[in-house]
């Protein structure tokens, strides 16, 4: 499904104006009075935000640091932090939360291409995005195709509603599972000659679907925060780590099932197939997230059930191929 933006979604929409603001050349005491007259016409007095005279904002300060000031004529400027974190109007509401997370902000403010101050989303609409980005997220990551508004309201749904929300990944995954079976059947001969092998699948698909979760999580909120994230700097990134992953579970798990079972064949045949499973598994779910996203689809619809079957069906590939290949050779 097309990510669009609908115009509720964006900082614009969700932002409040009615904030406390100074003046470039303006100094503590003038601001203090400000805050003392119209205190309680504010919306939000978490942050002053410092303007120039064509209203760009040029820095911020919080109530602590203005009062905590001892020099009440010192210019506000000589104490503003410089380094503002904003977004531009058109941002999307999920990245405004995961910039306010990322930067430890009460509030963020809103402005124009060109700077200039339009108002700010305050901590509270931040809680209720952050809430109903969260339901909607898990929802994708559940395989349920389902617009999110009302999220309790559709939760509580008739049976007919969340079926058909439900169902067509299940119809999905269903043909997919039988194309692994298929696939398995095809395997049959390697299977008889060694029924212990059949005893390592669930651990194998387990470990490899385990690590592929973990990847797309990463990937996902990488991208919510940062759009124009470098995906081939976050791929090779999440290879080192999962290198470091296979090869560390895969030698566990071979020496277990050379030990326990005293089969080393067995043993090389799972250490290998965990290594390359985990391996394609990081690939698949760290790539996907970036594929959907160039093509302007919303990055959650690559994980879960989506990324799980290409996971699970590669990982008994890679499996039966390895351990048909070993056999073959000792």
């Amino acid at each position: 499904m097309k990510k669009t933006l609908a115009p509720a979604e964006n900082a614009e929409k969700r932002m409040i104006t009615n904030v406390p603001v100074a003046r470039v050349g303006e100094t503590i005491g003038d601001v203090e009075k400000m805050l003392l007259k119209h205190a309680k016409s504010f919306e939000s007095i978490d942050y002053i935000y410092v303007l120039d005279g064509s209203r760009a904002l040029k820095g911020v300060l919080s109530i602590k640091e203005l009062f905590d000031a001892g020099n009440k004529g010192v210019r506000v400027e000589a104490i503003m932090s410089k380094k503002v974190v904003s977004v531009h109007k058109h941002t999307h509401q999920e990245r405004v939360v995961f910039t306010a997370l990322k930067h430890e902000l009460k509030a963020v403010p809103v402005v124009e291409k060109d700077g200039t101050f339009l108002g700010v989303v305050p901590h509270c609409t931040i809680l209720s995005i952050f809430n109903k980005e969260m339901h909607e997220d898990m929802f994708k990551f559940g395989g349920i195709f389902h617009k999110v508004g009302d999220e309790y309201k559709n939760i509580n749904s008739s049976p007919k509603v969340m079926i058909m929300h439900r169902l067509p990944w299940l119809i999905i995954g269903t043909i997919a599972g039988s194309f692994i079976a298929s696939m398995v059947g095809h395997f049959e001969e390697t299977l008889s000659n060694l029924l212990v092998l059949a005893s390592f699948m669930p651990v194998i698909v387990y470990l490899s679907d385990a690590v592929g979760t973990q990847s797309e999580a990463i990937a996902v909120i990488n991208l919510a925060i940062e759009p124009k994230a470098s995906a081939r700097k976050h791929i090779a990134k999440e290879m080192v780590v999962a290198l470091a992953l296979a090869t560390s579970c895969g030698a566990l798990l071979s020496a277990i099932a050379a030990i326990v079972w005293g089969m080393p064949l067995v043993g090389a045949v799972v250490g290998i197939s965990l290594f390359l499973s985990i391996m394609t598994a990081v690939i698949t779910s760290t790539t996907l997230p970036f594929v959907f996203h160039r093509a302007g689809w919303d990055p959650a619809f690559a994980s879960g059930p989506l990324a799980t079957m290409i996971s699970d069906t590669l990982t008994i590939l890679i499996y039966f191929t390895v351990a048909t290949v070993l056999m073959g050779v000792i």
